[in-house]
């Protein structure tokens, strides 16, 4: 999907999908019970740096994805830091009670989110749509028909996108033509939706048709595209048990806040 802003490949890119979705659902489920503060902020800082050094994609699309994630993961936490429950309390106002110990489960909490999600990012950077799709219906016998539709369904965005484009440029100049009556309000978005809908509805039917006669049906088929697994699945699932273990021998050597239990009042060993 982003291949156009790709500066260099790594074996990530190779990695299989359904690997990469395997491990971020375990990453997941492993995050919850990470109770340790210093634990999950090595954790947070050693993925940062494995999606800088393995996404491969122009740093300012992968540095936008990060501010996009950690202001929502910010903001999340906010619900847990004004209306947090605390013995060391820093401010109190109405229903808004802040204290260190409701400072110490945002933070965590944000943690988590920022950490999951930027998993989630480099398998967004590192994955082609069209190898997802195969690769699920190789490995996890996915109909081809359910498959190439949603194949289909995902390619026709971008056309959605430049269709509308080409719309508003072609009704700014229609618009400099007549009374402005014509397009205020709902009717300018009439304007816009109608077109834009009738246009796809008739590709989409276009693209059905196409797909039944060329035999897109549910039985066995041929692949032009292989997604196999390969050493580098290995390679990856190793990394990222590294990264685990390698934060936790961190988190208890060179510990930064000494938070050994975010739950229970900011506990400190």
């Amino acid at each position: 999907m982003f291949e156009r802003w790709k500066k260099r490949f790594t074996f990530v890119d190779d990695v299989n999908i359904i690997t990469k979705l395997l491990l971020g659902v375990a990453l997941f489920f492993f995050i919850i019970f990470v109770h340790n503060f210093d634990y999950m902020i090595y954790i947070t800082l050693l993925m940062f740096i494995f999606l800088l050094l393995f996404n491969g994609t122009e740093l300012k699309i992968t540095g936008s994805f990060l501010l996009v994630t950690v202001f929502f993961a910010l903001l999340s936490s906010l619900f847990m830091i004004l209306y947090g429950d605390g013995t060391h309390m820093l401010f109190t106002w109405g229903i808004i009670q802040i204290s260190i110990e409701s400072i110490v489960r945002g933070i965590h909490l944000s943690l988590r989110t920022i950490t999951v999600s930027m998993f989630g990012i480099l398998i967004a950077l590192t994955s082609q749509i069209v190898m997802i799709f195969y690769s699920l219906m190789q490995h996890l016998k996915i109909k081809p028909k359910i498959a190439y539709a949603f194949m289909a369904a995902i390619r026709m965005v971008p056309l959605i996108f430049t269709s509308l484009i080409q719309l508003r440029r072609s009704l700014k100049m229609r618009y400099q033509m007549i009374d402005s009556s014509n397009y205020r309000g709902l009717k300018r978005f009439k304007h816009l939706i109608i077109p834009i809908l009738s246009q796809n509805i008739r590709r989409a039917h276009q693209l059905s048709v196409a797909m039944e006669s060329k035999g897109f049906k549910d039985g066995p088929r041929t692949y032009y595209y292989k997604a196999p697994f390969s050493y580098k699945d290995i390679l990856f699932v190793i990394c990222l048990i590294g990264i685990l273990a390698l934060a936790f021998y961190l988190s208890q050597t060179f510990p930064i806040t000494g938070i050994t239990d975010a739950r229970v009042s900011g506990k400190v060993g």
